[in-house]
């Protein structure tokens, strides 16, 4: 039925319509090829085509402080408060004024103890940490899996940052900027804006099993800076943790295997999937602390290939052993 809605086009000519039709196929063309590269369900920003490169945000090395710290305890916020402490205390890598971009793994919506998630009291510890430093602002963002309101929410690290003073910044559709990667696999890439707009980054991973890459840590973590089809780079799994790891060079890592999902990751979901590790690993070689932290996983440095290739990359080394490390409890 014809309705008073509905609109006609003015009379045209056969040249106008053969003009219209090659602009329209132009313009299909066009939208194929950025469908091609980064079409997903997740949030990708379409309207900057500027393409943007990540700082280092490491600070200098120092000698006089080991380099990573392992803390054994039954109290997160302690824990955590004892490894900054050993590492130079928390000044030493943020200032006064630092605006602070905080990465767990929130990609998961699951309660805290299926351990899927990054334990809500160790990211408080960081955040307040931050706060005592004097950060201007303390961010904490991760690319969810799962509708990330609820990710956030029941795995309550929402909740956590808010009450220690930090702001959790989820990532909307604006929120994706291309980035030259400069990987071997992983190239211009959409990623989170916020990394931009960091001063400071602290990794905050939880010890996981992974069903491709054997084992989610530090290296891993990162896949949770991209928009696009991260599961296109499951393809070669392993070169693309290690461009993500030699991308993005974090100001601290700190780990948690507090609780360690061992197996059937890295979504869980059986509690009987989950040891009680109460162990935080703090320093800034992420090689090393992914080395250490295998011992949680029943895995071995020559089982994970990332690694071997991120140390071939200067990254790090695997043989944490040969570092300066402190080991302590609280």
């Amino acid at each position: 039925m014809p309705s008073q809605h509905d609109k006609k086009e003015p009379g045209v000519s056969r040249r106008e319509v053969l003009i219209r039709t090659a602009a329209a196929c132009g313009l299909a063309a066009g939208a194929g090829i950025w469908g091609y590269h980064f079409y997903s369900d997740e949030p990708v920003r379409r309207q900057n085509n500027k393409i943007y490169t990540l700082r280092n945000y490491r600070v200098p090395d120092s000698r006089d402080h080991p380099s990573f710290v392992v803390v054994h305890g039954n109290a997160p916020e302690k824990m955590v408060q004892a490894a900054a402490a050993k590492l130079g205390s928390i000044s030493r890598f943020i200032s006064a004024g630092d605006r602070v971009l905080i990465k767990p793994n929130a990609g998961w919506d699951r309660q805290p103890e299926q351990a899927a998630n990054t334990n809500p009291e160790v990211v408080a510890a960081v955040v307040s940490l931050c706060r005592e430093a004097g950060a201007s602002e303390v961010w904490v963002t991760d690319v969810s899996i799962n509708d990330p309101y609820r990710s956030f929410a029941r795995s309550g690290i929402e909740a956590a940052v808010q009450k220690s003073g930090g702001r959790v910044k989820f990532t909307s559709e604006n929120d994706f900027v291309l980035t030259d990667l400069k990987g071997q696999v992983l190239q211009v890439w959409p990623v989170s804006r916020f990394y931009h707009e960091a001063d400071k980054v602290i990794n905050l991973p939880v010890v996981k099993h992974h069903s491709l890459s054997k084992c989610t840590i530090s290296m891993k973590n990162w896949y949770g800076i991209l928009g696009g089809r991260r599961n296109r780079l499951h393809q070669d799994i392993h070169t693309s943790i290690a461009d993500l790891a030699s991308a993005v060079r974090p100001t601290l890592t700190i780990v948690d295997a507090t609780r360690v999902l061992f197996r059937n990751g890295p979504t869980g979901g059986n509690i009987s999937d989950v040891s009680a590790e109460n162990t935080i690993v703090a320093g800034v070689d992420e090689i090393a602390l992914d080395a250490y932290c295998l011992r949680f996983l029943n895995l071995k440095a020559d089982e994970v290939p990332f690694l071997k290739i991120g140390e071939r990359r200067g990254l790090g080394v695997r043989d944490w052993q040969s570092l300066n490390y402190v080991e302590l409890s609280v």
